[in-house]
């Protein structure tokens, strides 16, 4: 056992957060999410941030949440949505 990494997030809760976004944004089957958590080293960065990424097709987006996969709420999903100009 490590004593100085954080625990990963479980695959339920990767799971349940790919879910998530997969019905905020509408996504079809053929749309691919992807849901990382990784430790940051650079100043003024926080510790822990996931990153949520989207593939349909030829576009691709991404997403940074500063703060670990287990902290992350369906709220912050919501909030990714753009907002309309």
């Amino acid at each position: 056992m490590n004593l100085f990494s954080a625990p990963r997030p479980g695959a339920d809760r990767i799971r349940e957060i790919k879910a998530w976004v997969a019905e905020e944004f509408r996504l079809n089957e053929d749309s691919t999410v992807m849901v990382t958590e990784l430790h940051c080293t650079e100043p003024g960065c926080p510790p822990l941030e996931t990153v949520i990424a989207i593939l349909c097709g030829a576009e691709r987006r991404q997403f940074k949440l500063h703060k670990s996969a287990a902290e992350v709420a369906r709220t912050d999903i919501q909030g990714l949505r753009p907002s309309p100009e």
